[in-house]
């Protein structure tokens, strides 16, 4: 091999890192031209001794499977932040001799620091596409664990805090966004489904976890899954749908390819694509005016609308605090109840998994939303009468089981649609010419709801629990009207269709 053959061969190697999804075929198979999108393959007897552990890969929906585990890894993040102040309050307060609005402020800062890596979200994945978004959203989370580890004053526990939740805001635009542009249009409700998923059970993890290792440990096993994410991101192809809007034709033709198998047909799938491309860049300037059209107001209103309502519902508040609730409803063990609480979560968000593609994305928050209004007005009803009954009647015990009984359906119900499905609506409504503006927007208004309501929960409980719980409910009764009178169905419709029912 001569110098030039030589160089040409190590800038092959480097593909992988470099180009979306070229690892993947190292093996076209018997029959199957190397060149495939514009790029040359070289197949070394050094790429099959790397990559060859990856050829079953190659089957579609494997492909995709293993995507969206690799992404899925950033809501895993997200779910351990969320749930990282509930185990560890009293500890935290103990050691670094913390008030406890101090500790309270701690807590919200994630919010905070979500809000501002929100509005950094939508221009950071448009310029530098979902996997460099992630990557640079994974760097500030393992830092920010790091400081908090090692914390020995509150100012350090804000400074870590803030990262974190920049990181998280990141996320969860990006990884949703991700995964609805790479899935195929029948598995994308179950896909998507899986970055809730994920953050419930990084929040069942950090519960559990939290029951028996101290807190500076913990916060450096939060490292690792932003940790095995970083590599991660380099096993998995771009978005098809972003390299055709960046104008990178044969990337996104490999990258698709990659996603759907070497023996199916993208032609189809492709076209529709680049005609989608091509009708949103004929107006590439979006200005304000323009948002009066129906064809941007409305997906816009429905994207904030229920990432809004979502947060609304007052779940943030019921998790961060649900150890003082279960406490006050008589259950001696509230971290033992709360990491009981999560495993209910992960459980019923699998089943929301699994029903995303069948029922349909209406139907689902229809009787996620029924449901989460019935569970909080019997918790509202239960705390109300805790107040007028006598405590030496019998029925007054039954009251702590009603209210526990009601705070375990709220979970099952909420994961079933109104916590996965937000998510899912937002990737899949929003025209590509204003995705990452009003994608930020979104993510930004839910995190400064998130925000509002777990820094005004433990007020209002203290005020009066009942009338806290009867407002969640008023709030997810308005999601009942709202759901049915404006959302249309996505279920089995491309995201090019999608776009175009809203024109």
């Amino acid at each position: 091999m001569n110098g030039g053959d030589a160089e040409e061969a190590r800038a092959e190697l480097k593909k992988p890192f470099l180009h979306t999804g070229s690892w993947y075929r190292m093996n076209p198979g018997p029959g199957k031209d190397p060149i495939i999108g514009g790029s040359s393959m070289v197949i070394g007897s050094r790429q099959s001794s790397i990559f060859g552990s990856v050829a079953n890969l190659r089957d579609s929906a494997i492909s995709i499977v293993f995507c969206v585990l690799v992404v899925a890894l950033g809501p895993i993040q997200y779910g351990f932040t969320c749930g990282y102040s509930s185990p560890t309050q009293s500890a935290i307060i103990r050691d670094l001799g913390l008030e406890v609005a101090e500790f309270s402020m701690f807590g919200s800062l994630a919010n905070v620091g979500a809000m501002v890596g929100a509005i950094a979200s939508g221009q950071i994945s448009e310029y530098i596409g979902r996997k460099g978004s992630l990557m640079i959203a994974a760097i500030p989370n393992v830092i920010g664990w790091l400081v908090i580890s090692f914390s020995k004053d509150i100012s350090f526990l804000y400074m870590g805090r803030l990262l974190e939740g920049f990181g998280v805001g990141i996320i969860s635009y990006t990884v949703p966004v991700y995964i609805a542009e790479i899935s195929p249009q029948h598995m994308r409700g179950m896909l998507g489904s899986v970055n809730q998923l994920a953050v419930t059970i990084g929040i069942m993890l950090v519960y559990l976890l939290g029951i028996f290792i101290e807190w500076r440990l913990l916060a450096v096993i939060g490292i690792l899954p932003c940790a095995i994410l970083i590599p991660g991101l380099f096993f998995v192809p771009e978005s098809p749908r972003w390299l055709a809007k960046m104008g990178m034709m044969d990337a996104c033709e490999s990258s698709l390819q990659v996603l759907r198998g070497f023996e199916t047909d993208i032609a189809q799938e492709l076209a529709e694509i680049k005609k989608s491309v091509a009708s949103s860049s004929k107006n590439t300037t979006i200005r304000i005016a323009h948002l009066k059209r129906k064809r941007y107001w409305f997906p816009l209103m429905l994207g904030i609308g229920l990432l809004i309502l979502q947060q609304l519902s007052g779940i943030n508040a019921i998790l961060f605090y649900s150890s003082t609730i279960f406490e006050s409803a008589g259950i001696s063990s509230g971290a033992i109840a709360t990491f009981g609480l999560g495993s209910i979560q992960v459980v019923a968000t699998g089943v929301a998994t699994w029903l995303m593609d069948k029922a349909g994305r209406r139907v689902l928050l229809l009787v996620s939303s029924i449901g989460m209004t019935v569970s909080l007005l019997l918790v509202a009803v239960s705390f109300f009468l805790e107040g007028v009954i006598s405590k030496d009647s019998s029925f007054y015990g039954m009251l702590g089981i009603l209210s526990v009984i009601g705070l375990v359906g709220m979970a099952i119900t909420f994961s079933l649609g109104v916590g996965p499905i937000p998510w899912i609506i937002m990737s899949e409504i929003l025209p590509v010419s204003i995705k990452s503006l009003a994608g930020s927007v979104a993510t930004l208004a839910n995190f400064m709801t998130s925000w509002g309501i777990t820094m005004t929960a433990n007020l209002l409980l203290s005020w009066n629990s009942g009338a806290t719980f009867a407002i969640y409910t008023v709030f997810c009764a308005f999601t009942v009207l709202f759901v049915g009178a404006w959302l249309p169905e996505t279920k089995g419709k491309t995201l090019e269709e999608i776009q175009a029912f809203f024109r």
